[in-house]
Parts: structure tokens; C-alpha cells; sequence
């Protein structure tokens, strides 16, 4: 366990080092991009040492897995979002658990998160997810549909649009993700202009471990990265 412990500890420390200087050779500053830490498959022990860490963000993908380790994650030192496929009938499981849902690409997933954000007396943050390689396999609305969903979404109680998320194709050349990057950030900064009530737009998460200093370059201001910090992922 302390091999463990040291070797996310070290991981930890070397991406934060990674996203500073992507930030600073991007002209941003370091403290502008928050750094996730993606649990998919990964015990509860290993998250609470990653929380150890210095880890102060946790990204959930699957509302089974959450109820799961959820008693037994750390959560006075991390704050904890969704962002995986979230089906309608799971939404109770999630609300109240999490600070914010990433993955939210329709209207009917955001009128269920508000119904039980009402029943529990919460306020919800969530960003939409925009499937900017309008592929089949991907959740999410088209970038040409996601102003629309985003004001009818924002006359919902109970939930508050914080910005934007998304997943890009696993693309064969830098200058196809820089693309995708630099799309999503033209889509934030347009809807950010229209000022709309209970809309903030303050959040673009994108770039994972392979791509964050290219997400970066584009105004990512949350990466979510998992193997990077824990290692391969364990499927068994």
C-alpha cells in the first residue's frame, strides 16, 4: 500500500507540474484549469489516496459505481461530478451526491435532475455535453442545438448551467483535436455573449490524459485524467 501510496502521490505531483506548464506556455495561468481525477474502476482506497494526494476533484461515470464507494470516499476534501451516461432512471441516485452532472445532453435528463434537485431541496450545477464529432457511439446535442437546449434548460428550477463538456473522437492527427478544442471553446465564448439568466458559462472541461495540453491551449478549464494518475485500469 505504500508503494501505492507513493506512486500516486508521484503521479499527482507530476501532472500537476504538466498542467502548469501547459497553462503558462498556453498564457494562461495555472490556477485556471482544475484538475480531475476520473475514478472509473478504481477502489475507494485508491481514490482516498489520490484525495491524500492533493486530489481535490473526483469524476463519477457510472451511477452504480458511485452508491457503491460513495460511504467510503473522502468527500470532506473532494468535491465529486458525473460525468458519464446518466440514463433517467438513475438521476435519483445521483442528485445530492454529486456537486455537479457534465454529461447532460437533453432536455429530458435535465427536467428529471431538476424534479428530484427540487424533492431534496438542491441546487444542481451541470454543464451540457456537446457531441462535437456527432458520433453515434457518444452522448450529447449538436454544437448547432446546444444554445437552444441551454435556454430552455435554464428556465428549470433547481439546476444551474455552470458551461460545456465534452468527449472528442479519438482523432488521427493533432490538428484534427486542436479542431475539436478550438470549436468547443468558440461555442462557450458565443453562448457566454448572449448573457442568459442562470447561465454562467464558466466551465469548458475537455482534454484527458493524452490530449489536456492541447484542451488547454483551447481554454479547457477542467481536465479529466485517470490512468495518468492511477495506472491502467483494472476491467476484472
Amino acid at each position: 500500500m505504500e508503494k501505492l501510496s507513493n506512486n500516486i502521490a508521484e503521479n499527482v505531483k507530476r501532472i500537476r507540474w504538466e498542467l502548469d506548464e501547459a497553462a503558462v506556455a498556453a498564457g494562461r495561468k495555472p490556477e485556471e484549469v482544475q484538475l480531475m481525477a476520473v475514478t472509473k474502476t478504481q477502489s475507494a482506497t485508491l481514490v482516498n489516496l489520490a484525495i491524500a494526494a492533493g486530489i481535490d476533484l473526483l469524476g463519477e461515470n457510472r451511477a452504480q459505481e458511485l452508491m457503491e464507494k460513495y460511504e467510503d470516499y473522502h468527500k470532506e476534501h473532494a468535491d465529486i461530478h458525473f460525468i458519464g451516461h446518466l440514463q433517467t432512471n438513475k438521476v435519483k441516485q445521483v442528485v445530492g451526491k454529486v456537486k455537479m452532472i457534465e454529461s447532460v445532453g437533453s432536455l429530458k435528463l435535465a427536467r428529471e435532475i431538476s424534479k428530484f434537485s427540487q424533492k431534496m431541496d438542491v441546487t444542481t450545477e451541470v454543464l451540457v455535453q456537446i457531441n462535437i464529432g456527432d458520433e453515434d457511439t457518444k452522448g450529447g446535442i449538436a454544437p448547432s442545438q446546444a444554445e437552444e437546449l441551454i435556454r430552455q434548460m435554464a428556465l428549470l428550477p433547481n439546476i444551474q448551467v455552470q458551461g460545456l463538456m465534452a468527449i472528442p473522437p479519438i482523432w488521427n492527427s493533432s490538428s484534427e483535436n486542436e479542431g475539436y478544442f478550438a470549436r468547443m471553446h468558440e461555442i462557450l465564448v458565443d453562448i457566454k455573449g448572449k448573457k442568459i439568466d442562470n447561465v454562467n458559462m464558466e466551465v469548458l472541461s475537455m482534454g484527458m490524459s493524452g490530449d489536456f495540453a492541447a484542451a488547454i491551449r483551447h481554454g479547457s478549464t477542467l481536465v479529466r485524467l485517470g490512468s495518468a494518475i492511477f495506472g491502467s485500469r483494472n476491467y476484472q
